[in-house]
Order: structure tokens, then sequence, then C-alpha cells
């Protein structure tokens, strides 16, 4: 059984896939992106991947508010999905915040330069501090 760790990798790279595909607007049907990258049947990546999509404009919407000078599309396809994926962990799930940061901070680390990773760090950051505020 993969542990959150590797299931949030998945994640990632769902949703990099799906984004690649909306830039070169290509049709795509979520559920076969989902089985191409992983073949376990996972509620969590179905709670992330669709709740990214569900909630991407409101997602995006919050993270240029604290990109300071740069917007979302500005960002490499992994860097997206990593933004958007913790973005949504925080606001929308019981994950604990900090789990939720370190894991965006480690898959940045992993994929993203140190730049952006301090970016999506501060990002993840403001919205943690502020989420009370998400609807304003």
């Amino acid at each position: 059984m993969a542990n959150r760790s590797e299931l949030r990798q998945k994640c990632m790279t769902i949703l990099y896939q799906m984004e690649v595909y909306d830039k070169n607007k290509m049709k795509y049907e979520v559920d076969d992106v989902i089985k191409e990258v992983t073949d376990i049947d996972n509620e969590f990546v179905k709670e992330i991947v669709y709740g990214v999509i569900t909630y991407k404009k409101d997602i995006d919407d919050l993270a240029n508010k604290y990109l300071d000078g740069w917007t979302i599309d500005r960002l490499g396809n992994t860097d997206i999905a990593i933004l958007r994926m913790g973005i949504f962990e925080l606001l929308y799930t019981d994950t604990p915040p900090v789990v939720t940061i370190n894991e965006a901070i480690e898959l940045a680390k992993t994929y993203s330069d140190d730049n952006v990773r301090k970016m999506i760090n501060g990002v993840l950051d403001k919205v943690y501090h502020n989420k009370g505020e998400k609807n304003a």
C-alpha cells in the first residue's frame, strides 16, 4: 500500500498531466489520467485530484493573491500542481496544516528549483495563516 507521500506524488503527476492537456486544449477524462498514473483505486488520490479541479478558480485566485508580483500560470506545470494541491489540502481537508506544508515543500525540493520552493512555502504559509479569510 502506498503511503500518503507517495500518493501525493501521484496526485502531483496527475495534476501536472491535466495542466499540460489544458494548456494544449486537449480533451481528457480525469479518471483515465488517474488510471494512467496509478494502478490503485485510491480515495485520497481522487479527493485531491477532483478537489483541485472543483476549486481550481478559488485556489488560483488565492495563489495569485499571495504570489507577490507573479501569477500561478507563470509557474512551471509541476510547480502549479504542487501549489494547487497544497492550497486544496490546507483549505478543504482535515490534513494537519504542518503535514500539508511539509509534504508540499518535500515535493518542491525534489521537483522545483529553490526560488520556486521558497515561493510555494511562502504562499502556503500565508494561506494557512489567513485561512479564516478564505471567503473574503
